[in-house]
This record gives structure tokens, C-alpha cells and sequence, in this order.
């Protein structure tokens, strides 16, 4: 694996790879001293075009832990503010000697422009692009559905798909990168999948993707989903109403107390909320549903550093036939 573009790109045998090495570092992350030394001497540039809060410190936090050495690159305040081009910035950086590049970008596609130029040798890692994709957030979400899933089935996570688990992913597909990655990835990993939303917030060819689509999030409860997605309503890109009001909105897609009042009274123990944040309490999530003990929220926080050493640490090792570090590179 030389770059994390797409998880369109990862095959079954990729994913539970990471996966798997994902278990390996959240049992590092449990321990008294949570570093690892296998990164040693390395260089990761966070590179971010785009404000962010938990991607950037997540990104930040497992390559510490990796004993990487971090720079945090805001293109707000640098010379990108005064024009300077992705191309300038990226030879910048090759100058500097970074080793991997964790880029967010507005742009679709400038990921993976970065890794396609010969701008810089490192490897990159898209962290966010545009509306297109964020692979590292779906294989988090795909980190904390297979845990749940293997809970539910009495079986080990490690090395197991997510054959037969139902998932729906609710609200703004739209403008939604992680609904595209979670997609691509949930197929590839056997999941059931199905998108619920008001048609306006459905991209155009949405019938052609690998999953059924509802209007209607009642009827989709009601079909016992194992783990339910409610994506944050993203107002600062959307430059048109697509809906007629919050509390409409809510109303008929929010994820609210009256929803979770019957899933409790159905017995659907089994059922997760999900979200990747930032949350809009009140609008596609109420504050007692985030709060529940169906939701996995924080975990999702947890499990995002785990799967970000995981990835980095498979893209830098030059590690390639085993799924873990070795327990030399543990000690």
C-alpha cells in the first residue's frame, strides 16, 4: 500500500488488514505507555486546507504514538493565504523530508493529484476531499461496526467481515465524503447497506450505487438495522434550500427521542447510533440520543487513532505481509 486515496481502491483482504493491525494498536493504546517505536525518525506533515478539530489531533495523536515525528501545516496564516500553490507547498514539504503527507483539502481529487505528481515522494494519506472522500473515517466506522457485530455474534473481531450486518446512513448523502467512503467500504466488507434521506439531499445517479435507498427513516428502523449513521447536516455548503425547515428536517430525518423511545420499546438491543461529527444537536440528532448508551460516538473518537496507526504504520513500516507490528517492534 503506497497511498489511503479512496476505500473504493482497498480490497477485502486490505481492509481486514487494516483492520486487524487497527486491534493491534488499540491494545497498545490500553496500555500504561502508549507509544510504539516503529516510526522512529519518520516525518508526518498534517497538511489541512480545511479547519478540522478531530481528524487533525487524531491524525496528530497516532503518529506520536508511532514515535513519528509531527508537523501540523494550517493553511490558514502560511504562505497559502498569499497564493501559494498545492505544488509550492508540496515541494515545500519535500524539502523539509516529509515522509508522509495527511492532506485535507475543499478540493475533490487534490489528494490524490499530490500522490499521482512527482511534486513529492512521500506517501499521502487524504484525510478529506472536498464532497469526494475520507477513507480513515469510514475505516473507523467499519473499526467500531465489526466490534459491535462480533459482540453481537459472540465471535473475535480479528479477521472478520461484516457479512449480514445492516447498516443506514441518514441524512445530507449529498455533501456527505464519509457516506461516499463508508459506501464503497461497507460493500466491500458484505454489509447490507441503505441510504435514507429527502430526495433533495441524494446525489444524482444515487439508483446506479451498491445500496438500496429510502426516503422514509420509520420504515428503515422498522427493518432492524444493526447500526444507524446520522450524517451532520453540512449548511456551509449548500447554497440552496434543500430542505424546507430545520425543524422539518428534523422532524421527518433526525435521529430524535421519539425514534429512540422506539427502538428502546422494540427491544432492538442490538442497534447502534453512529455519528463522525461534529454533531448539530437538535437538528439530525437529539441531545438523548447522542447520549444513550446506543451511542458509539466517542468510541468512534477512540477508534479513529487506532485505525490512523494502523494506517500510517502500514504505509511507513514497509510492512506488507504481516497484519500486525512484530512484538520485537512492540518492546
Amino acid at each position: 500500500m503506497r497511498h489511503l486515496l479512496s476505500t473504493e481502491d482497498l480490497d477485502k483482504a486490505d481492509a481486514i488488514r487494516i483492520l486487524d493491525t487497527a486491534e493491534e494498536m488499540a491494545a497498545v493504546s490500553d496500555r500504561e505507555v502508549k507509544k510504539l517505536p516503529v516510526l522512529r525518525g519518520r516525518t508526518v506533515v498534517n497538511l489541512f486546507f480545511e479547519d478540522s478539530t478531530r481528524t487533525r489531533i487524531s491524525f496528530e495523536a497516532a503518529a506520536k504514538r508511532l514515535s513519528a515525528d509531527v508537523i501540523n501545516f494550517a493553511a490558514k496564516g502560511s504562505s497559502v493565504s498569499k497564493g501559494e500553490s498545492l505544488k509550492d507547498t508540496a515541494q515545500t514539504l519535500e524539502a523539509m523530508g516529509a515522509d508522509a503527507v495527511v492532506i485535507r483539502h475543499w478540493a475533490s481529487g487534490a489528494p490524490a493529484r499530490l500522490a499521482a505528481s512527482d511534486w513529492i515522494d512521500a506517501a499521502v494519506v487524504n484525510a478529506g476531499d472536498g464532497t469526494h472522500e475520507h477513507p480513515t473515517q469510514a475505516l473507523l466506522d467499519a473499526f467500531t461496526m465489526r466490534r459491535n457485530w462480533a459482540r453481537i455474534n459472540g465471535t473475535a473481531s480479528a479477521g472478520t467481515d461484516l457479512s449480514g450486518m445492516k447498516v443506514a446512513i441518514v441524512g445530507d448523502v449529498l455533501h456527505s465524503r464519509v457516506a461516499r467512503s463508508n459506501l464503497w467500504l461497507l460493500r466491500t466488507l458484505g454489509a447490507d447497506l441503505t441510504l435514507v434521506a429527502p430526495p433533495t439531499l441524494l446525489p444524482v445517479g444515487v439508483e446506479q450505487w451498491p445500496c438500496s435507498v429510502s426516503y422514509d427513516l420509520d420504515e428503515t428502523l422498522a427493518t432492524g438495522p444493526h447500526a444507524v449513521m446520522m450524517l451532520r447536516v453540512q449548511g456551509e455548503r449548500m447554497n440552496a434550500a434543500f430542505f424546507p425547515s430545520t425543524r422539518e428536517y428534523s422532524r421527518r430525518w433526525g435521529f430524535d427521542d421519539r425514534r429512540l423511545a422506539a427502538l428502546d420499546a422494540a427491544g432492538a438491543r442490538e442497534t447502534i447510533i453512529m455519528h463522525p461529527g461534529p454533531m448539530n444537536r437538535g437538528l439530525e440528532i437529539s441531545a438523548a440520543a447522542a447520549d444513550s448508551p446506543r451511542s458509539t460516538v466517542l468510541q468512534q473518537v477512540r477508534n479513529g487513532v487506532s485505525v490512523r496507526m494502523a494506517a500510517l504504520y502500514l504505509l511507513l513500516s514497509g510492512e506488507s505481509s504481516s497484519a500486525a507490528p512484530t512484538q520485537e517492534a512492540q518492546r
